[in-house]
């Protein structure tokens, strides 16, 4: 049995338009692209060194200490971030909450308008009704007590 290993200029053709549709494929549904590092990345970038370094020459101790320092800082920062924005959304229900009963003013642009604030929702942009309808809270320009 004879095989053939070489491939004609179609076949070739074929074979790169499968592969990129296969890679888009994978983007598509994968992982996005990012411009930012994160502590994934960095992880990747101390292996990589590591596995590829001067067997003769190897990293001293003082800079693999270094970078697991940058890595641990890293990790913190990242863990404060996420600890700021769950303190922040709930500052910001909190304030939401504060309004229900109460009389605010809302600004809307090119006018204004006041009413109770009947209901209201949670998050990280919550919102109150006010009237019939929902507003985000960074349009109440002020509040009253009945």
């Amino acid at each position: 049995m004879d095989i053939n290993t070489t491939m004609s200029a179609s076949e070739k053709v074929q074979l790169d338009n499968a592969v990129d549709m296969f890679n888009k494929t994978l983007n598509a549904n994968g992982r996005q692209p990012s411009h930012e590092l994160g502590k994934d990345d960095f992880l990747k970038i101390l292996i990589t060194q590591m596995s590829n370094q001067d067997p003769t020459s190897p990293m001293e101790n003082t800079e693999f200490i270094a970078q697991m320092a940058q890595f641990s800082s890293l990790e913190q920062m990242t863990n404060m971030s996420q600890s700021f924005e769950r303190l922040t959304s709930m500052i910001n229900s909190t304030e939401a909450q504060s309004t229900l009963g109460r009389t605010v003013e809302l600004d809307l642009g090119d006018t204004t308008t006041t009413g109770v604030v009947e209901a209201m929702t949670r998050g990280v942009n919550p919102q109150v009704k006010v009237n019939g309808m929902f507003y985000d809270m960074n349009k109440v320009r002020a509040v009253y007590d009945n």
